[in-house]
């Protein structure tokens, strides 16, 4: 067992520490995942509290198939999805859209440091959305094609041919940009 799923369990069993050790370990890197499903890190925040709100009151059994991170970034995936959904519904324009990126910024410095990776992704963000998930999941989380095809319910064929063609949008934004990135 990893750490999460260690430590989900000890929640099921009754210590509520456990869970805020698992929201300490996820949080940041679950809100950045969804931010980049909705484009809003207020609304990621929202969501996120919600993943964290429904493993506290729903207890959802952890089956240990994957691991314990993929299983909450599918949660993480399924809720923004639902989120979406009940918003596309409403044709009004959210108060967070007249926030300050600032929060955002501020989220973004502390877990992407370097210049270079700034600039990486603030270029993702202006991606297709199955693009900006594919390359969050696997070069910011670090998932593994089959582990990115279990959160995006694709198969690793389809990953791995999604990567392939956001890389290539990527690399082309990025020279439109004037920046070339050498690993791509």
């Amino acid at each position: 067992m990893d750490n999460g799923a260690s430590s989900y369990h000890r929640f099921l069993e009754g210590d509520k520490n456990a869970l805020a050790s698992i929201i300490r370990e996820y949080r940041d890197g679950l809100v950045l995942y969804i931010c980049s499903c909705t484009d809003n890190i207020c609304t990621a925040e929202e969501i996120t509290e919600e993943v964290f709100i429904k493993l506290y009151v729903k207890k959802p059994r952890f089956s240990g198939k994957s691991s314990f991170k993929t299983w909450l970034y599918s949660i993480g995936r399924f809720t923004a999805i639902d989120y979406i959904r009940k918003t596309s519904k409403l044709n009004s324009v959210p108060i967070d859209d007249f926030y300050s990126l600032a929060d955002k910024e501020e989220i973004e410095h502390n877990y992407i440091k370097d210049e270079q990776k700034i600039m990486i992704h603030n270029v993702i963000q202006k991606l297709n959305p199955d693009y900006r998930q594919v390359l969050h999941l696997v070069y910011f989380e670090e998932f593994d094609t089959s582990q990115t095809a279990k959160i995006m319910h694709k198969t690793n064929r389809q990953i791995t041919y999604l990567l392939y063609r956001a890389k290539k949008s990527l690399k082309s934004e990025l020279e439109r940009e004037g920046f070339i990135y050498e690993e791509l």
